[in-house]
């Protein structure tokens, strides 16, 4: 292979890396767990698989078992503390960037108060996707709350029975 073409077969590998800094750059170095599925199942009844369209952060909502509840509660709350950051970002540099943008009028300060007032509906934004991460928790937790009963009947019927432990005389 030729360094051109060495070259051009990393370009993309280079480009992910540099995607993933800067994301984690704007993020302050926080950046949340996102899980993939596939479901690729050629035999058997078919299960819905998660939503087609790949701009989807969620999975689809089957919630058929406790463990779905969870991961998709789970999945809701680390794609909206994820976009919080970014949002909040984005206000800032929103804010910043408005700011230089001088005052029509010539007022002291007026330039900085355009921009707070503009910034702040997107700051609300980022506020308000950090309470949809809040209540995605409170959502999962009310859950294992209000169906305790059956939650809890679940996993003792799915406990074995205890074994009385043998001696295992090959293991030495």
């Amino acid at each position: 292979m030729t360094a051109t073409s060495n070259a051009k077969g990393n370009k993309f590998t280079n480009a992910g890396a540099a995607a993933g800094g800067f994301v984690g750059g704007l993020a302050g170095g926080f950046v949340p767990p996102i899980n993939v599925t596939v479901n690729n199942s050629r035999k058997g009844p078919t299960v819905p698989a998660a939503r087609t369209h790949a701009e989807s952060l969620l999975p689809a909502p089957d919630f058929s078992s406790p463990a779905q509840i969870r991961d998709y509660c789970n999945t809701l709350r680390a794609s909206a503390v994820m976009l919080s950051f970014e949002v909040a970002m984005g206000a800032e540099i929103l804010k910043a960037v408005l700011s230089t943008v001088p005052d029509p009028e010539g007022r002291m300060g007026g330039a900085k108060i355009r921009a707070f007032k503009v910034s702040r509906k997107m700051q609300r934004a980022a506020d308000e996707l950090r309470n949809a991460a809040k209540l995605a928790a409170a959502t999962y937790a009310a859950f294992q709350q209000e169906y305790e009963g059956e939650i809890n009947a679940v996993r003792h019927r799915a406990r074995k029975p205890a074994q009385p432990r043998r001696m295992d005389w090959a293991r030495q």
